[in-house]
């Protein structure tokens, strides 16, 4: 990823500039927002959510700390559209993370993480529709803290190094099959389907992995809500667990488990999932047609 440009902006929507001249980042190292707006190497960071500028980020956010990253000027954010801010090797999800939703599936909560993988193929960004498939007659929603991965983490890694390798946190939407989860074996054809793991908006630079909430709405009722503090299993804990099996590169995910109140997924519906200071991510919900 070196030498690419990167985007940087403060909030929400990003929008693709023109090269502009370079100045210095603070060395304070801060919360921020991390946007794609295009492709290939473009980016775009922000402060807040509600910062209504965006400056380009010449530094590759993959290779040097916020605090020496080197940035345009600000720009403009209405017009450019928001995409999948990852493009991982893989995505490491944890199951039954949360007391609650382990119970409300009538499944017992296990002595130690649950992995299962889910196809990269099925991660669509912010505003792509959630296509529901006919071989599935129960979808649903599971809105999920993602973690994404800076560095390369591998078995032995340290605690501190576990929290030095993450980038950020995100947003994500574990779309399920309900009724194919219970009928296979395994995980892969109920968790897999294309669009069945919306990402984004924003990566939140430097947040805190211990304070964070993840809220899930449809049409503009909240159906589930939960807190780190309630994993069985803590992200850091997660991270060194699942680096013992695998390697974790850069760019990877972590999805995190999700919270009780998972519920169907219908065709016309919207599905929101907030994690904090990373922004909404949103997807209309359609079946599929033709």
């Amino acid at each position: 990823m070196a030498g690419d440009l990167f985007i940087f902006c403060a909030g929400s929507s990003p929008v693709k500039s023109a090269v502009a001249p370079r100045r210095r980042a603070s060395p304070r190292i801060q919360p921020m927002l991390l946007y794609r707006t295009a492709p290939e190497g473009f980016w775009a960071v922000a402060e807040n959510e509600s910062d209504p500028g965006l400056r380009i980020l010449y530094s590759d956010p993959f290779e040097t700390l916020p605090g020496g990253w080197e940035y345009g000027t600000e720009v403009p954010r209405e017009t450019t559209p928001l995409l999948m801010p990852v493009r991982p090797t893989k995505i490491v999800c944890v199951g039954r993370n949360y007391r609650e939703h382990a119970k409300e599936l009538n499944n017992p909560m296990p002595e130690e993480p649950l992995l299962f993988l889910k196809a990269p193929s099925a991660l669509i960004g912010p505003n792509v529709p959630i296509v529901l498939p006919p071989e599935s007659q129960r979808v649903e929603h599971e809105g999920e803290i993602a973690v994404v991965l800076r560095r390369r983490l591998s078995r032995g890694a340290t605690p501190e190094e576990a929290r030095s390798a993450v980038l950020g946190v995100t947003g994500a939407n574990d779309v399920t099959a309900r009724d194919l989860q219970k009928k296979d074996a395994v995980f892969a054809r109920a968790k897999s389907f294309d669009t069945f793991c919306p990402v984004g908006p924003a990566i939140r630079v430097a947040a805190d992995l211990e304070d964070l909430t993840v809220v899930t709405r449809v049409n503009g009722a909240e159906r589930q809500r939960g807190h780190a503090g309630d994993m069985a299993f803590g992200i850091v804990d997660l991270l060194l667990y699942a680096s013992r099996m695998m390697t974790l590169e850069p760019g990877d995910l972590l999805l995190t488990g999700t919270p009780a109140g998972v519920g169907p997924l219908l065709d016309g519906d919207r599905v929101e999932v907030e994690v904090s200071g990373a922004g909404v991510l949103s997807n209309p919900v359609e079946a599929l047609r033709g």
